[in-house]
């Protein structure tokens, strides 16, 4: 883990809302793996106070990659940070994901922004055979690898409003694929209801499954205690994973997701 200050090299708008930064950071590049992230400091100052978590979306030279949508006053800032502004960032940070077996069949299913760890991913085990699934809203929200990194690989989209692809949720072109018996294992990444439903397609086909937790956090390393997710099985005293420091990436089937 580092915590320094590292320049930006570039800040580029992917969709309406949606951007691609780029860090130069050799130290970060060196550790970076595919599921963790860093914590940013978006202001100059102390405004806002609180750093904010960003999956690592790839890896390119000295440079590392933060996919971001705008969702809120810190990330509005971060749209007007330009090349060779610094950012204050400290990581990488967390589990990352267990890398899926060669010469296996596997599904990568993202919801949205959770796309981002998946990209990272699909950049190290370079295979293009590797089944790539991702679920937006809407055709104007749709962020493919080839756009973020020039991945050459073939993504299977799906869109709530029919706009584009399979209309309606990804989860639902995943269940095609949990019919294949030669399936191995499903890696994820979006939001709670979706990684949900996941968790239960691969559990009634009997398929691995990693997912990889999103959440906010105020420290990145266990010390605030505010991402916490309950474990399985659930007891009368249930135990609990802090998804910065024990994750964000975790089997499907360890997260309580009644709780969630």
């Amino acid at each position: 883990m580092f915590a320094h200050e590292t320049k930006i090299i570039s800040n580029i708008r992917i969709t309406s809302d949606t951007f691609l930064i780029a860090l130069r950071s050799p130290e970060i590049v060196s550790q970076a793996w595919p599921g963790q992230f860093v914590m940013l400091r978006v202001g100059a100052g102390i405004d806002p106070l609180l750093r904010r978590p960003f999956s690592i979306c790839g890896v390119k030279d000295d440079l590392f990659f933060i996919l971001y949508k705008v969702v809120g006053r810190g990330t509005a800032m971060m749209t007007g940070l330009k090349e060779n502004d610094a950012m204050s960032v400290i990581g990488p940070l967390g589990k990352g994901f267990d890398l899926p077996e060669k010469d296996c069949r596997h599904v990568f299913v993202a919801g949205g922004i959770g796309i981002a760890p998946l990209i990272f991913l699909a950049q190290v085990v370079k295979d293009k055979d590797i089944r790539f699934l991702a679920g937006f809203a809407s055709a104007s929200e749709i962020i493919t690898p080839d756009r973020v990194l020039d991945l050459d690989i073939n993504v299977s989209i799906a869109t709530d409003d029919g706009t584009q692809g399979h209309s309606g949720f990804v989860t639902e072109l995943m269940k095609t694929e949990t019919q294949e018996k030669s399936l191995k294992s499903v890696f994820a990444c979006g939001p709670m209801v979706m990684l949900k439903k996941v968790t239960d397609l691969t559990n009634e086909a009997g398929i691995e499954c990693q997912v990889s937790l999103e959440s906010e956090m105020a420290c990145g390393i266990g010390v605030c205690q505010g991402c916490a997710v309950r474990k399985l099985p659930a007891g009368k005293q249930p135990s609990y994973f802090h998804i910065c420091k024990d994750g964000p990436v975790f089997p499907g089937q360890a997260i309580d997701w009644g709780s969630v």
